[in-house]
């Protein structure tokens, strides 16, 4: 979770306590290797693939991801970073936080667009993000990466590569940095 969303979650402010380590940074590493070779083996190379990382937790993952292809392959595909906040379908039940940037560095149209972001959960981020992409190109195809996918689902919505799934309480909370995954709850000050 990242820090603006911790900031604005309820309750307001409230301070991830962890209570389990589920991936230490080389677990994550390695996984996110692998999901590497799978992006460059589903898609025959990467020549026609766009990384998208979600603003703010998929940002570092994207960047990482991006690191990972340039190594098996030799050069890295265009990266980008997605700000959704505007395009969610909760704007009225949560804070609007439009702090993060959007930056989508190539037009879209006919590209393979790999969405990035650290945790899969009800699916409306990622509802949110596939709108949002309408307005930087029509992509040939979509996929999703997710370091964790935690179930819980609320809209029809799969990753393509999954760096670990993770089944959850709905009140438990997931922390993914590089440092590595955690799990734990989000508790009031």
């Amino acid at each position: 979770m990242g820090d603006r969303e911790r900031r604005h979650t309820r309750p307001l402010g409230a301070v991830f306590v962890p209570h389990a380590e589920v991936l230490s940074a080389g677990d994550l590493s390695r996984a996110l290797t692998r999901m590497a070779h799978e992006i460059v083996e589903r898609n025959h190379g990467i020549s026609d693939v766009v990384l998208i990382g979600l603003q703010t937790g998929g940002a570092p993952i994207a960047e990482a991801l991006c690191d990972r292809l340039e190594q098996i392959e030799g050069s890295a595909p265009p990266l980008g970073l997605l700000d959704v906040a505007f395009y969610r379908d909760d704007i009225g039940l949560r804070p609007v936080l439009p702090e993060a940037v959007t930056d989508i560095p190539v037009d879209l149209t006919g590209k393979i667009v790999v969405i990035v972001d650290d945790v899969l959960f009800t699916g409306r981020t990622v509802r949110a993000a596939l709108n949002a992409l309408g307005d930087f190109g029509r992509a040939r195809s979509v996929q999703l990466a997710v370091v964790v996918d935690r179930g819980h689902r609320e809209l029809p919505v799969r990753p393509d590569f999954v760096g670990k799934n993770l089944p959850t309480a709905r009140e438990e909370a997931v922390d993914v940095s590089l440092d590595g995954v955690r799990l734990g709850r989000l508790v009031g000050r």
